[in-house]
């Protein structure tokens, strides 16, 4: 059966009270945000101890770290900032088998400067293609000489940002060591968000051999077009976003998800799979997994 899991990052306290509190609601495996309130994580802060503290202590509470967050923009137009931003990733990458898991997920990113979540004209070109799937291939080396299978996100407005991207992708980066982060939210846009059974069954048929962890979160059009949308909580930027434009990214439950067929086409090939929750606050943890938990019940996965 489908495992449900919450990232470790919508719980902002110490390491022991992040891991009792997501125990507490019922949670049996976790996405782990490597950020704590009583541990100094920064890229050259993370060290063998650490991580085997951080892999223990969710260990203890029964909650096994099934993939790790390792969100960055992988093509930020500024130099020294992609170096950054690459440098950290692969650190992450380094330590992921000590954390408890060898999955590292990240987004492709967009050559957009001021914002990771927004369109870029060139993340639809030729050479912004090139770059980033030169990034991700070296990543993948990178991941390969550590025991790490690096997890693709697929996002609308990165330069991998349709089902037809992701396969490219994949046809060039033919690597075991690649892998596929399935959230379906991440594939609507204006064209397609009333078009829903379709394209779910759309990205399934083309991506389903690709998946090894899914994530749990919502999609809607929204009223009127909008900017980049982002909740007041006490989380990273990846955390607090909640849409782009006409297209809002809810919590479980809250948009128009066909999470009926969404999770008949998950469970087909992945029985198994871990499914994380996300986009929401602490305060509504617990209805969120009521809903996925009703779901899956009522699916049989």
């Amino acid at each position: 059966m489908i495992q449900v899991g919450i990232f470790t990052g919508y719980f902002p306290y110490t390491l022991e009270e992040t891991a009792k509190r997501i125990r507490d609601i019922g949670f049996n495996t976790v996405q782990l945000d490597v950020s704590f309130k009583d541990m100094e994580l920064g890229t050259d802060q993370i060290t063998s101890e650490k991580c085997k503290k951080i892999r223990d202590t969710f260990r203890s509470y029964n909650l096994p770290v099934s993939c790790i967050s390792g969100y960055t923009n992988l093509v930020h137009p500024n130099a020294d900032k992609r170096k950054s931003n690459l440098d950290h990733l692969k650190q992450l990458i380094r330590f992921a088998n000590e954390l408890g898991s060898p999955y590292v997920i990240s987004e492709s990113g967009t050559f957009d400067p001021d914002s990771d979540w927004v369109h870029h004209p060139k993340n639809k070109t030729e050479e912004g293609y090139e770059d980033c799937r030169n990034v991700i291939a070296e990543l993948v080396d990178f991941a390969r000489e550590h025991g790490v299978t690096f997890l693709v996100e697929t996002y609308v407005n990165n330069v991998i940002g349709s089902v037809e991207e992701t396969l490219r992708l994949f046809a060039d980066v033919d690597d075991p060591h690649l892998g596929l982060l399935m959230d379906p939210t991440n594939y609507f846009e204006e064209h397609n968000i009333d078009k829903m059974d379709q394209t779910l069954n759309q990205i399934f048929n083309a991506l389903s051999h690709k998946i090894k962890i899914s994530h749990a979160k919502d999609v809607k059009r929204a009223e009127s077009a909008q900017g980049v949308q982002m909740a007041d909580i006490d989380a990273s930027e990846a955390h607090a976003l909640r849409g782009v434009g006409s297209i809002e990214l809810p919590a479980p439950g809250l948009g128009s998800l066909n999470y009926d067929l969404y999770l008949q086409r998950l469970s087909k090939h992945h029985p198994n799979i871990p499914i994380i929750i996300e986009h929401l606050d602490e305060s509504d943890v617990p209805r969120a997994k009521q809903f996925l938990d009703g779901k899956l019940m009522a699916n049989g996965c």
